[in-house]
C-alpha cells in the first residue's frame, strides 16, 4: 500500500490546484473499502495527503466499474497471465470508464499540477499529430470517449506498447477532425472538443525526460504549461526526487507539494 513518493506528489499538487474540486485517486488495494468512513481510515494512512480535505482513495473495483460499457466482455475474456503489459492496458480501460461513467478530468500520478487546466473538454497532444491519454477532461457519457472504448475492444493488441492508450486515442482524434502541425504555442480546437498545445503537458519531451533529475542552471518557468508529466515508465533505473540535490524535480517538489516534500525532508513516513 505504499506509494512512491511522485505519486504522492501528483495527487497533493492537484488537490492543492483545484481546492473546490474533488481529487479522487483509486486504488485496488482498498477493495474492502466500502464506506465514506473506510474512505477516510484509507486516507489516514497516508500523512502527507490527509490533511487536505478534497482528497479521497477509493477502490477500483474494475468489474462494477467496466460494468455496461464495452469493456467488460473484453475484461472477464481476457487472460492477464498472457499479457505483457498488463497493469497499463488495465489502467488504459479504467481511465476511459471513469470519465465516461462521472466525467472530470483524468491525469497520471506521474504528473505534477501547477495551474488550473482552463478547458473541460480536452485531450492533450504530446506532439504534433499524436495525443497522449495521460490527461484529458470529458464531461460524463461523451461520445468520444465510447468511441474509444469500442476501439479498445474492437483492435485490442496488448502486446503493443501504446496501443490502448495514446495510439487509440490519436486513431479516434483522426476519424473526427485533421490533426494539424503546431506552429505556435496555441490549441488547436476539434469540434466541441480542445487539443492543448504539448507544452500544456509536455515541455520537456520524452526524449528528455532526465532533465528533470539535473540540476538547471536557470530553473524553466513554465508559463504555457497548466502540468508537468515526469515519463515515470521510462525511469527503469528509479531515478527520485532528493532533497538538497538543487534539481529541477526538487524544486516542483517544494513549490507545487510542499507536504510531501517536507516529509522526504525529514525523512518522515508517507504511510503509517
Amino acid at each position: 500500500m505504499q506509494v512512491p513518493s511522485l505519486v504522492l506528489c501528483a495527487i497533493e499538487s492537484a488537490a492543492r490546484v483545484y481546492p473546490d474540486r474533488q481529487v479522487v485517486f483509486f486504488m485496488e488495494g482498498f477493495n474492502h473499502t466500502n464506506s465514506e468512513d473506510d474512505a477516510k481510515r484509507a486516507l489516514s494512512h497516508y500523512p502527507t495527503l490527509s490533511s487536505l480535505e478534497n482528497v479521497h482513495i477509493y477502490p477500483l473495483k474494475i468489474e462494477e466499474l467496466f460494468n455496461n460499457t464495452p469493456l467488460l466482455q473484453w475484461y472477464t475474456e481476457v487472460d492477464p497471465s498472457q499479457e505483457v503489459f498488463w497493469t497499463h492496458v488495465k489502467s488504459d480501460g479504467c481511465r476511459l470508464a471513469v470519465i465516461w461513467k462521472y466525467g472530470g478530468i483524468y491525469m497520471d500520478t506521474d504528473i505534477i499540477s501547477i495551474r488550473p487546466i482552463p478547458n473541460h473538454l480536452f485531450t492533450a497532444m504530446e506532439r504534433s499529430g499524436c495525443s497522449s491519454n495521460g490527461v484529458f477532461g470529458f464531461p460524463a457519457r461523451h461520445n468520444f470517449l465510447w468511441m474509444c472504448m469500442e476501439d479498445f475492444v474492437k483492435k485490442y493488441d496488448g502486446g503493443k506498447w501504446g496501443n490502448q492508450g495514446p495510439i487509440l486515442f490519436t486513431n479516434i482524434l483522426n476519424t473526427v477532425c485533421s490533426l494539424p502541425d503546431f506552429t505556435d504555442v496555441e490549441d488547436i480546437t476539434c469540434g466541441n472538443m480542445s487539443l492543448l498545445h504539448p507544452q500544456r503537458f509536455y515541455p520537456i519531451p520524452q526524449e528528455e525526460w532526465t532533465s528533470y533529475y539535473t540540476v538547471w542552471d536557470k530553473l524553466p518557468a513554465f508559463n504555457d504549461s497548466h502540468a508537468l508529466h515526469l515519463w515515470n515508465y521510462l525511469n527503469q533505473e528509479h531515478m527520485d526526487m532528493v532533497p538538497g540535490s538543487n534539481t529541477l524535480v526538487e524544486h516542483l517538489y517544494q513549490q507545487h507539494c510542499p507536504s510531501t516534500y517536507a516529509a522526504i525532508q525529514r525523512n518522515a513516513s508517507t504511510y503509517i
